[in-house]
């Protein structure tokens, strides 16, 4: 019996498994989105945000255990720099997954896992979400508007009124 044995093996050994996720890490710093199958991108998830955690941190401790996971030091500056600032203010949740379907070799079920502020589009989306909220009473207000642009049609002014009763005796 499996009693208390919730860990995903993916099918692989210890080191192989750490070696992959090591990896699908670093991969996912640099192009902060990677496409894989959803059992790898739910364990790539419980990999990488504590080391995101770490990272908002910038110390000589918290980089040598980041580099300790990720054995890059290239992709450890990437994150202490670039990834830490962004998410600074961000209490967890670093990473995204959307599901794409299923592989069609195996029927693998296949999804991006992307960093949650990287995504330019999604971010535009809830600012231009909130922005478009209208509050019930916002009925009143729009017909209202609708009468104020309107086009009002201008009184005439005594100058133009005179020169109007001018012309006429002219040609009289």
């Amino acid at each position: 019996m499996r009693h208390n044995k919730k860990f995903n093996h993916l099918g692989r050994t210890h080191s192989h498994r750490k070696a992959m996720l090591s990896n699908m890490a670093c991969s996912l710093i640099k192009h902060k989105r990677i496409n894989t199958t959803t059992a790898k991108a739910k364990e790539l998830r419980k990999y990488i945000e504590p080391l995101i955690t770490k990272s908002k941190d910038d110390t000589t401790h918290s980089r040598r255990m980041v580099f300790s996971s990720l054995q890059d030091k290239h992709v450890v500056k990437e994150l202490f720099q670039e990834i830490s600032q962004k998410v600074a203010n961000r209490p967890g949740g670093y990473t995204r997954i959307i599901k794409t379907g299923f592989r069609l070799g195996d029927n693998a079920e296949m999804c991006f896992i992307e960093l949650v502020d990287f995504n330019e589009n999604m971010v535009k989306d809830k600012s231009a979400k909130k922005s478009a909220r209208t509050r019930r009473s916002g009925k009143k207000a729009g017909t209202n508007s609708a009468v104020a642009a309107a086009p009002v049609k201008e009184p005439e002014t005594q100058e133009q009124t005179t020169v109007k009763d001018e012309n006429p005796e002219s040609a009289e």
